[in-house]
């Protein structure tokens, strides 16, 4: 007779994704998982296949939060001016004690190497194809904005985006925010 899961798996996934977010994938062992998630590693293997099954699913779980995050911009914002203020809000976001995590698919991004598996890979790839393509459809909502700039200005966006990321986790307030600004006088 199967064995009923004693554990609540979204709180489990959360959990997860903030130690992958703060160590990384790499230097998260089982071992640390297990005392984190207060689950054996059985359980995170029955449940999950492996722990790049976990990471996997906690990637999803990062998408899925700072979703919450992007919704606004995606569905009501128009304009530089909204996604600027996204990328303050993101610094909130990803904030821990004085200074941040960054970003769960930065750091990811940052970690991948030719041994990381595909599955990874791609998921990152249509995370931030995601993401650009929030972007432009805020940039397209602004009248002002020459139309056929949009995909470059995108993308120049969703780099100053990754770079906020990993700055966010060296770099103070006041020197954050003098980056968000003259990212977006240049748009």
């Amino acid at each position: 007779m199967a064995r009923l899961k004693q554990y609540n798996e979204e709180d489990v996934l959360f959990k997860a994704m903030n130690l992958f977010w703060k160590n990384g994938f790499e230097a998260t062992s089982v071992k640390m998982l297990e005392s984190e998630l207060g689950i054996n590693k059985f359980s995170i293997y029955s449940s999950f296949g492996s722990k790049n099954g976990l990471f996997l699913s906690s990637l999803k779980c990062y998408k899925k939060e700072l979703f919450k995050l992007l919704k606004p911009l995606a569905t009501d914002g128009v304009g530089a001016s909204a996604i600027k203020n996204y990328f303050y809000d993101f610094i909130e976001f990803s904030k821990e004690k004085e200074f941040g995590k960054g970003c769960l698919i930065t750091n990811t991004a940052n970690e991948m190497n030719a041994n990381t598996a595909l599955d990874i890979k791609n998921y990152i790839n249509s995370f931030t194809m995601d993401v650009k393509q929030v972007f432009v459809e805020v940039l397209n909502r602004d009248a002002q904005i020459m139309k056929e700039h949009i995909p470059e200005k995108a993308d120049y966006l969703l780099l100053a985006m990754f770079g906020l990321s990993s700055a966010s986790k060296m770099f103070n307030r006041s020197q954050l925010g003098n980056f968000i600004e003259y990212t977006f006088k240049t748009i």
